[in-house]
């Protein structure tokens, strides 16, 4: 049998990029290709990275958690104030942090499943309902730090030259990627996400598995924000601006590897193009907008990818034939997380069940 190794750029564009950013940045200017360049790098975008695997895993079903940020900011405050205030041990903290974020995943299943609510607006409100209750219960003060240097260390410790935190990230990514690819549950949200309601007619019990991503999206999102708590400190703002940069990862992952389809080491390539490519413009030209400059182009250029490919193998396929319910009505499909790439507007606009 023989195997071919695809190595064209509709799967790997992120990775021939990502090289080309490094050599050209490394004849540029002399302080891109050093190793504190390299762990900066790594650590800096490990909490960022675990936070879009959070955001993942619901898009993998066709869902969306706009609520993640918000999560992970209450979820920092809460393990750090939980120490500070009420004097509870580091491990206990982060358990009733991270069990935090899985009753605010669980919530959001109980509006987007329950309800029927969207999900994207059932995430977006959550979110704004967690930023209020986060300035009445801080008095909108910024929290003391824990004074405990293991507190510290937990995010900090050298290993290899990296931060434990980059560690973290990979084993969280591993996880993700084993239990996405490689188990029931995983195979799941992907027959969810393609075409929800075939998935229901096969005996998939579509709410219950949407309502799992939520909370493990609620509950990763709360891990990114202990790590970010440990890692930088406490803050009331931190949440928000790790929206975009995790949407642009997911979004942009969406085309690497496994093109079409949300997946975990596509995303991490994203994280790091993106990453090296503001590094290095940072170093040449001093401005601090390019994060924003850069998340929010690869966003708009990673949609617009996406569209076209569907478009393009919509042609080449021919018109589709509508889904025969059970009671015989022909529907349309509905939006799957391959369309939320795709089309997100539309994934937006479409009930969740």
């Amino acid at each position: 049998m023989r195997f071919r190794i695809r190595l064209g750029l509709d799967r790997f564009s992120g990775l021939y990029l990502w090289a080309v950013f490094i050599i050209m940045f490394t004849i540029w200017t002399p302080l891109f290709f050093t190793s504190s360049t390299l762990h900066s790098v790594a650590s800096g975008q490990a909490v960022a990275g675990i936070l879009t695997i959070g955001l993942l895993i619901p898009l993998v079903a066709g869902v969306f958690d706009l609520s993640v940020g918000a999560t992970a900011n209450v979820s920092a405050i809460a393990a750090i104030q939980l120490q500070t205030l009420h004097h509870l041990s580091i491990p206990l903290a982060i358990v009733l942090a991270v069990g935090l974020g899985a009753v605010i995943g669980a919530v959001n299943g109980f509006l987007v499943v329950v309800l029927k609510i969207n999900s994207f607006i059932a995430t977006l409100a959550m979110g704004s309902v967690l930023a209020a209750l986060l300035t009445i219960f801080t008095n909108n003060e910024q929290p003391s730090p824990p004074v405990s240097s293991a507190w510290t260390k937990l995010t900090e410790l050298q290993v290899g030259g990296f931060q434990i935190v980059f560690i973290y990230f990979l084993v969280i990514a591993v996880i993700a990627w084993w239990a996405l690819e490689h188990t029931p549950a995983g195979r799941y949200l992907y027959v969810i996400g393609s075409n929800s309601e075939a998935a229901r007619l096969s005996g998939v019990r579509v709410g219950k598995w949407i309502w799992i991503s939520l909370i493990s999206s609620g509950t990763v999102s709360a891990i990114a924000g202990v790590a970010f708590g440990s890692l930088l400190g406490p803050s009331l703002t931190f949440g928000p601006s790790l929206l975009l940069p995790a949407f642009a990862a997911a979004f942009l992952g969406s085309t690497q590897l496994r093109p079409g389809r949300f997946n975990v080491w596509g995303s991490v390539i994203a994280i790091y193009v993106l990453a090296t490519g503001i590094q290095g413009f940072q170093f040449v030209t001093g401005v601090q907008w390019l994060s924003d400059m850069f998340n929010g182009v690869a966003l708009i250029a990673a949609v617009a990818f996406a569209g076209w490919r569907h478009r393009a193998t919509a042609n080449r396929r021919g018109p589709r034939r509508p889904l025969a319910t059970a009671g015989g009505d022909t529907t349309n499909p509905p939006p799957d997380a391959t369309t939320a790439a795709e089309s997100p507007s539309r994934a937006a606009l479409s009930p969740s069940e």
